[in-house]
């Protein structure tokens, strides 16, 4: 009897171990996902242009001081970062985490950064915003910049997540009034431009405002993937979203969507690694 029980316990053991092994692998494990946009409308000294996408910290460390994150985004050598909100949670709030990154990402190229949900239900955005001013990010909060090598320029839009206005209860005209803010002193032309937003689930209102390249996050890569199917759930899409992960065509407009990095109300993701997204832009 004593050797069947140590046997079964040490079964239960080895079990469990492997268990935590592939659980603490797929939450941890950084991958590198890359992705090219060709388009005629990206000038010549932006050809091979290299953009580091990141978004859905939720306040995770991925070694000490961000060691790792820092390490592996540096090797992909970007001319740009943009960041697609979520860097804190509303539940786990923890700003450090979130500006220790930023801190050291400023350092190897401009880092651009828009809102997401959970900025907004924290209630603490107004000293998080200052915070990441003071290591030269630069919030885009439904306005556009120009980018400019050599002469050339692109564009780059950036809008609040929806959350931002609570007198709103359509999401959908939030984020349109937002565009139409950013867009307000713009000039119209054929130019590449680019937009920030948190939420993928708007893919065809992006379109409509002839966006080249959409860089979103929000939906966790549905959390849960099913080989060969997708992403199981994701917010404001529900059960097998349509946006999970990945390269979207739209009409004209190529949307990125990130998978993520932290957790938040789900706090496992399974087949589903946290990942560092790489877009190249050529020009056709």
């Amino acid at each position: 009897m004593k050797k069947k029980m140590k046997r079964r316990l040490l079964y239960v053991f080895g079990a469990s171990l492997l268990a935590y092994l592939f659980f603490y692998f797929q939450n941890n494990a950084l991958v590198t996902t890359e992705y090219t946009i060709r388009s005629e409308d990206v000038p010549n000294s932006f050809d091979g242009y290299t953009i580091v996408h990141l978004s859905d910290l939720h306040g995770k460390y991925f070694g000490d001081n961000q060691s790792i994150l820092v390490e592996k985004t540096a090797d992909m050598n970007p001319d740009m970062i943009v960041f697609t909100g979520d860097i804190v949670d509303e539940d786990r709030y923890d700003e450090q985490a979130g500006q220790i990154l930023m801190e050291k990402l400023t350092e190897m190229a401009p880092v651009y950064y828009v809102t997401g949900n959970h900025e907004w239900k924290s209630g603490r955005f107004g000293s998080l915003e200052k915070k990441l001013q003071g290591v030269n990010v630069t919030v885009l909060r439904n306005k556009t910049e120009e980018i400019v090598v050599q002469g050339e320029s692109i564009r780059i839009t950036g809008i609040d997540d929806p959350t931002q206005a609570n007198g709103f209860s359509q999401e959908e005209e939030t984020a349109e009034l937002f565009i139409k803010e950013a867009l307000a002193d713009v000039s119209h032309d054929d130019g590449f431009h680019m937009l920030l937003s948190h939420r993928p689930e708007l893919a065809s209102l992006y379109a409509r405002y002839d966006m080249d390249a959409v860089f979103s996050g929000h939906a966790h890569g549905g959390q849960f993937r099913i080989p060969f199917v997708g992403g199981v759930i994701a917010p404001n899409q529900g059960l097998f979203p349509e946006y999970d992960g990945g390269a979207y065509a739209i009409e004209n407009t190529t949307m990125m969507v990130h998978r993520g990095l932290g957790n938040s109300v789900i706090p496992v993701r399974i087949f589903n690694r946290p990942e560092i997204v790489v877009v190249t832009l050529n020009k056709e």
